[in-house]
Formats: C-alpha cells, sequence, structure tokens
C-alpha cells in the first residue's frame, strides 16, 4: 500500500511539472524572441494605412477645398498620434504575459522558446511582417469585390424594404 501510494505521489508530481504555470520571465523571454514589441509598430502603420483608403473611399469623387482636405490629414494624425499613445507595448505586455500564461504551461513556453531561439525559428520571425504583409495585401484585393457586392446587395434591400425613401 505504501508502494503505491508513493508512485501516486510521484506520478502527481510529475505531472504537476509538466503542467506548471510559466513565469513571467520565461514569457518575457518568448515575448521578446518573438519580437512582439515590433508588432506593435506594424500593427500601428496598418491600421494607419487603412484608415488613410478608407478616407479616400468616403470622399471618393467629391471635389473637397483645401482647408476640407487639411481638416481630413489633421484628423487622420490625430487618430494616429492617440493610438500611438494609448496602444503602446508597455500598455500591453503585462496583458500578453498574463494571456500566455493563462494558455501555455511552462513546458510550451521553453519549447516555443527553444525554437523561436533556433536559426530557423528567428528566420520564421524575421519573414512574417512580409509575409503578413502580402497576405494582407492579397485578403483585401480579394475582399475588394465582395465588399462591393455586399454593398450591391444593402441598397438593393434598402431599396425592395423602401427604407430611406
Amino acid at each position: 500500500m505504501k508502494n503505491i501510494l508513493v508512485s501516486f505521489s510521484v506520478l502527481f508530481c510529475v505531472f504537476s511539472a509538466l503542467a506548471a504555470e510559466p513565469t513571467d520571465a520565461s514569457v518575457d523571454k518568448l515575448l521578446t524572441l518573438t519580437k512582439a514589441d515590433t508588432l506593435m509598430e506594424s500593427i500601428h502603420g496598418n491600421l494607419e494605412q487603412n484608415m488613410r483608403q478608407g478616407m479616400k473611399q468616403a470622399v471618393a469623387g467629391k471635389k473637397l477645398t483645401d482647408e476640407q482636405n487639411r481638416l481630413l490629414e489633421n484628423a487622420q494624425k490625430k487618430y494616429a498620434d492617440t493610438m500611438r499613445q494609448e496602444i503602446t507595448w508597455a500598455s500591453l505586455k503585462p496583458m500578453y504575459i498574463k494571456i500566455y500564461k493563462e494558455t501555455f504551461d511552462q513546458e510550451e513556453i521553453d519549447g516555443l522558446t527553444a525554437f523561436y531561439s533556433s536559426k530557423v525559428g528567428q528566420t520564421y520571425i524575421n519573414k512574417m511582417p512580409v509575409a503578413m504583409q502580402k497576405t494582407m495585401s492579397a485578403v483585401q484585393q480579394r475582399m475588394a469585390p465582395v465588399i462591393s457586392k455586399m454593398g450591391d446587395a444593402m441598397k438593393a434591400a434598402l431599396t425592395e424594404a423602401k427604407v430611406g425613401k
């Protein structure tokens, strides 16, 4: 009986160690290796570009005065400045650490750290921004006709429902 209890105790300790919660330091190391902080800069750039494109589409075909153009440019700058001040890596890092600790165990963090420390892992990290940019561009091109069709369908539905007339 004593051997059974010892065996269960050993198994419990082994399984507990395997599923141990990662430390803040180990998650921080992983986030550093994966250059999570530089992701913020690319997110800011993408959001700013999307906002400029959306603004261009909103005023497409409209004759704007120099003053209107200046006001729109200022609004875009204020938006970008606010976003860069409010959404920083320093403000998001604690959230990332918390989420990673809730999602991964120490063994998984250690495995990911080992991968991202490798040459292949670093190549992946360094090339992913280019791959993501190409992907976003391809998806945007693919979505343009879909969005147009959705707009046409919405107009048709509104006309059929006699809304706005």
